[in-house]
């Protein structure tokens, strides 16, 4: 069956998937950076798997501020491939956290999956109904 009729869809396709990411990472990101520090210093253990042990609240601090403000970003669709790929750098570290923590490839299906697909967002973009979008063509009208 031919499909190609779908294509003007495309760009609803990707706001869908924004929004509905950004949304969701947004409500996982929000509680991790109001636990504050302590939270942090425990999130942030998680990069000794990649045999980085100094300052855990620190790095703590940047994935909770990443699940946030990238989601936030997605949503909004500003500075969406930039977003993509701090989140999919966040996803792998917890991919490997969850690995190293003996929970197998059950425990790590979620995040693996979803750093594929913010990894494929930043190849595709955030599509037309984007700030991005907006901010680009501007530039290219007064550019």
């Amino acid at each position: 069956m031919n499909m190609m009729f779908m294509d003007k869809f495309r760009d609803m396709g990707l706001l869908c998937l924004r929004l509905g990411l950004g949304a969701m990472f947004m409500y996982h990101g929000f509680p991790a950076i109001v636990k504050g520090p302590e939270y942090w210093m425990e999130l942030g253990g998680a990069m000794s798997q990649l045999g980085v042990t100094f300052m855990p609240t620190f790095w703590g601090f940047l994935a909770a501020a990443a699940l946030f403000f990238g989601g936030m970003s997605l949503f909004v669709g500003l500075y969406s491939r930039i977003a993509c790929i701090v989140l999919a750098c966040t996803m792998f570290v917890a991919v490997i956290t969850k690995l190293s923590g003996g929970g197998g490839m059950s425990s790590a299906a979620h995040a693996l999956e979803v750093g594929i697909v913010f990894a494929s967002m930043f190849l595709i973009g955030p599509g037309k109904l984007s700030v991005d979008a907006r901010m680009s063509d501007h530039g290219r009208a007064h550019g």
